[in-house]
């Protein structure tokens, strides 16, 4: 992986952080509200989310392909059950 930089989890924190400060995707912010309501901790909600968000950075540096978005509002929608875990 020379010349990649890989995204370390404090980067995929704050890229959340960064999707709910530019409410970019909508469903980031409509996730962390919907995790907080249901009772989880801000900071696990994001953890939660980070891991989501990893997925799809894995997928795009792996197959060199582009960010989906779709596939990324699922796995988001799926939180707090993480369906993923069983593929890695």
């Amino acid at each position: 992986m020379e010349n990649e930089e890989i995204m370390t989890g404090d980067m995929l924190v704050e890229t959340i952080e960064n999707q709910l400060s530019d409410g970019e995707p909508l469903v980031v912010k409509e996730t962390l509200m919907r995790l907080v309501m249901t009772g989880t901790p801000r900071e696990e909600a994001i953890q939660m989310m980070a891991c989501a968000l990893s997925i799809e950075v894995f997928d795009v540096m792996k197959n060199e392909g582009k960010f989906d978005l779709k596939r990324y509002s699922e796995n988001l929608a799926a939180l707090p059950e993480m369906p993923w875990e069983d593929d890695i």
